[in-house]
């Protein structure tokens, strides 16, 4: 991986134009198209704005530290690899220091089953991109485990291969708001079932994509 693949930027807010760094392997990034696409249909939603952000497989975290930027109050990024955890908070003490804040978001080096287990939250807005290989079973099971932690209205972000499985939200308690693809990458956007009036309305309504 050349340099400039291993670097991306904050595209908008407080700290746009920070540089990220991606960890050298094993990590795959959202590119800066399906950021853009993911965090424009998320200001539409409001739900950025003082949300409390989890990062799930994070990463270079660029997606939690995208929240941050734009106005999120905390962000928690959990990240099972020590080396690029290390990046993760290098990544958001710089975002930290553009944003003027006094310490960096807080990064947790582990296993996302494990994390989920002890943590209470609740947390508004959560992203979860795991690894394209992940087996279904295992990504289903992990966002069973995230239910307890979601408020009643929180808004999860999920990617996928295209040529993978789609989630299994009905067993972790989720109804789709929405879903786009993006070359080989496909993104849902999801509740938790009750969450608010137009719910049912909302999981019902044809998908987009292209």
């Amino acid at each position: 991986m050349s340099y400039r693949e291993r670097v991306t930027r904050i595209i908008a807010g407080a700290a746009r134009g920070i540089r990220i760094d991606v960890p050298g392997a094993g990590t795959r990034p959202t590119s800066d198209r399906v950021r853009e696409s993911v965090f424009g249909a998320l200001e539409s939603m409001g739900a950025i704005d003082g949300s409390r952000v989890l990062d799930l497989y994070a990463g270079s975290g660029a997606l939690g530290l995208e929240a941050w930027s734009r106005g999120a109050s905390s962000v928690d990024l959990v990240e099972r690899s020590r080396s690029a955890a290390t990046v993760v908070e290098r990544n958001g003490a710089a975002v930290a220091r553009a944003l003027g804040a006094a310490r960096g978001p807080r990064v947790h080096q582990g296993a996302v089953r494990a994390f989920l287990g002890r943590t209470t939250g609740p947390y508004d807005l959560v992203f979860t991109d795991p690894p394209y290989d992940m087996e279904d079973a295992v990504m289903t099971a992990d966002l069973v485990a995230l239910g307890p932690s979601l408020s009643a209205d929180a808004i999860v972000v999920i990617e996928r291969a295209k040529r993978s499985s789609p989630p299994d939200l009905d067993a972790a308690g989720l109804v789709p708001l929405r879903e786009k693809s993006y070359g080989d990458t496909s993104v849902w956007w999801a509740t938790p079932v009750g969450a608010g009036p137009d719910t049912e309305a909302q999981s019902t309504a044809p998908s987009q994509s292209r």
